[in-house]
């Protein structure tokens, strides 16, 4: 069943106030996306930060981590801001351990860039794990991200008890026809794969030509090792008129994120990290 979200962060938040308090804990990935963090102490309960494994979930300590009081597990799919991912296999033997009194939440944002066919399609495991909660959005591929608006699609039960507590005019109707409309837009994705692929491509080889290291990421971000801090060159991009994230926050310090965008962008962003290295 589906539920509707002011972006799938609704969703996020509404999974960890739903079924976790005070008195319990939520389990989520090194480096994953800092909202899981966020909703954990809005809540106050108990974070519990499972080290990763290159750069990416490490599914074996998140199951090591589950004590009686865990209720959610956060798995990013691909991950924000590493873009590292996990597997079929691996995320089946991950659900088929998990107890059922824990939720499992797979945000897929970033679904839409993948094309690998081992990637797992949570959606269609749901009559196996009635414990499973997939979050997706139309903020990334399909760029609909100033309309806010994304979604769950659990077990019914699960989305009634969502939609109890959600907000009762969180959408606007505007982010509702817009996104129908988008969903058979099929040439729209295409596109704006290819873009991607191609701008991954530019700024790889550029990464490469500055003697840079990169996570290797399938999503539409390359998360860079600029050897020195990543807030200070930050900075100095900003002054250049390129906005990218620092990582500091996410326990890379020495990183930065960086948006693929078009041909001429990807350029500008080179030629300005090139010249704030110097």
């Amino acid at each position: 069943m589906i539920t509707l979200g002011n972006g799938a962060n609704e969703i996020l938040e509404l999974a960890a106030r739903v079924f976790a308090s005070r008195k319990h804990e939520i389990i989520f990935s090194e480096h994953a996306f800092l909202v899981y963090s966020l909703v954990t102490q809005a809540i106050g309960a108990r974070g519990i930060e499972t080290p990763s494994t290159d750069f990416g979930h490490d599914l074996s300590a998140m199951l090591e981590a589950i004590t009686p009081r865990v209720r959610v597990i956060f798995i990013a799919n691909p991950n924000n801001p590493t873009g590292t991912w996990v597997n079929a296999a691996a995320l089946d033997a991950f659900l088929q351990a998990v107890p059922d009194t824990v939720l499992v939440v797979v945000d897929e944002a970033y679904r839409e860039y993948m094309d690998y066919p081992d990637y797992p399609d949570c959606v269609a495991r749901l009559s196996r794990y009635p414990n499973l909660i997939v979050t997706r959005t139309f903020s990334k591929a399909y760029g609909l991200a100033g309309l806010r608006i994304g979604y769950a699609v659990s077990h019914p039960d699960i989305a009634a008890l969502l939609n109890r507590v959600r907000q009762p005019f969180h959408i606007n109707s505007m982010a509702l026809a817009v996104a129908t409309v988008t969903l058979d837009d099929a040439e729209h994705l295409r596109r704006t794969k290819r873009v991607n692929d191609v701008g991954y491509k530019q700024l790889t080889i550029a990464l490469d030509e500055l003697g840079l290291r990169y996570i290797p990421s399938v999503g539409n971000f390359v998360t860079i090792d600029v050897n020195r801090s990543g807030e200070e060159i930050c900075a100095r991009l900003l002054k250049k008129g390129v906005i990218v994230r620092p990582m500091a926050r996410h326990g890379l310090p020495n990183h930065l994120r960086v948006t693929i965008g078009l041909e001429e962008e990807n350029e500008k962003f080179i030629r300005a990290l090139g010249d704030s290295l110097t």
